[in-house]
């Protein structure tokens, strides 16, 4: 589970898809078994959540890292290259942005 603070030392990732409803869940599913089935057992992984509009036009994903390069490193194994070119055919577009906390409340 992702925790969110300010004093942590982990790397926070938002990732925002940009969809159409008729291809949220094929999305939801692609994501899913992405982060189930490769993600998840990449070194410095820690966390995700992932975020569905009313809509279904939007998802968002929120990862946790150890490091900036251990998710730098997922991103260039073959396997999520491959897995980021089906997810890419889903979405109109898709931006994974690191970010840091700067509050909770």
């Amino acid at each position: 589970m992702p925790t969110i603070a300010v004093d942590t030392t982990l790397q926070t990732v938002i990732t925002t898809f940009e969809i159409t409803p008729g291809t949220c869940d094929d999305l939801l599913e692609a994501l899913s078994d992405a982060y189930a089935g490769f993600v998840r057992n990449q070194p410095g992984f820690v966390a995700v959540g992932i975020h569905v509009n009313d809509a279904r036009t939007r998802v968002c994903s929120y990862s946790q890292w150890q490091r900036r390069e251990d998710f730098h490193a997922m991103l260039r194994a073959p396997e999520m290259r491959r897995r980021n070119r089906v997810i890419h055919d889903l979405c109109k577009g898709f931006e994974p942005v690191m970010y840091e906390v700067a509050g909770v409340f």
